[in-house]
């Protein structure tokens, strides 16, 4: 039997990424004792990996398909295939960002301002053919962890370093005098995998139900039964995807009406609703939006 390789990112991603797969119809099982989670699909084989590792290994084929950010893709310049953008965070609702930060005192405001200085980060492949590329000669060395207290202890010039919300970059006391660039998780593939029409129809399948579970995360689906006589005024209220659904209810002259809105303007439209004559409201989650 045909199995599609599967690389799940290991470390800080793992849970959500595993969460993500079971509310996408995939349960993955994880042993402490290895790196071979179990899956409930016959035709799919798991394997822990770190992300930053995760590009090489569907490069070489070693894996068909796995889950890493833009900018380990562009650190080791994999040749994969880019199948679908995976956005895990809801709290900014934006990609990471690598940036250039100093210390809050320094001298430094731009990046030409670094020329013969050190820099301190995990992005050493990028970074320096980052500055290479605008002329600017700097020293590039690999950090092992804690990047920001280097700089703030004078041990280098400057870092790169990633962030969402700037809150770390603030608490060591940097400043951001550049954004190197943006990074999210991506779903990528391995050339010669998603040349296979049998993995790449698996592929395929993958990545629109992983984006559809994103899709669905702070949505929630809405139903009611509405008197046929106050359905604009119900329906005037509701925001929705689309039009809602509107059925008669069996000889009846009332309509059943289902919707899918965000969770955060329930509390605001279910009471307008009750008072547009709506009843029998019910509020449920949703697993997948496709």
């Amino acid at each position: 039997m045909q199995k599609l390789k599967l690389g799940i990112p290991k470390g800080s991603l793992q849970n959500a990424t595993i969460e993500l797969f079971k509310r996408s119809g995939w349960n993955i099982a994880v042993s402490s004792r290895n790196y071979f989670p179990a899956i409930d699909d016959p035709g799919i084989s798991c394997a822990l990996i770190r992300a930053q590792e995760m590009g090489g290994y569907v490069d070489k084929g070693t894996l068909d398909v796995g889950l890493t950010g833009k900018d380990w893709i562009l650190e080791y310049e994999s040749d994969v295939v880019e199948v679908a953008d995976l956005i895990y965070s809801k709290a900014s609702q934006k990609p990471a960002r690598w940036v250039v930060a100093v210390p809050g005192d320094s001298p430094y405001k731009t990046l030409e301002d670094l020329h013969g200085k050190r820099i301190s980060t995990e992005l050493v492949n990028h970074t320096k053919r980052y500055f290479a590329g605008k002329g600017i000669d700097v020293e590039v060395e690999f950090s092992w962890g804690a990047t920001e207290a280097k700089v703030v202890e004078g041990l280098v010039d400057a870092i790169v370093e990633i962030t969402e919300t700037e809150s770390t970059i603030r608490a060591h006391g940097l400043r951001i005098i550049h954004e190197m660039m943006q990074t999210n998780t991506k779903l990528i593939a391995n050339k010669a995998a998603w040349a296979d029409p049998w993995k790449r129809e698996k592929i395929e399948q993958m990545a629109m139900l992983l984006q559809g579970a994103l899709r669905a995360d702070g949505m929630v689906g809405l139903k009611m039964n509405v008197p046929e006589g106050k359905i604009d005024e119900v329906v005037g209220i509701l925001p929705s995807l689309q039009a809602p659904t509107v059925a008669h209810l069996y000889k009846s002259d009332w309509l059943s009406v289902e919707t899918v809105v965000s969770e955060a303007v329930v509390r605001e439209i279910v009471p307008k609703l009750l008072k547009a004559g709506a009843q029998g409201i019910i509020e449920y989650s949703l697993n997948k939006l496709v």
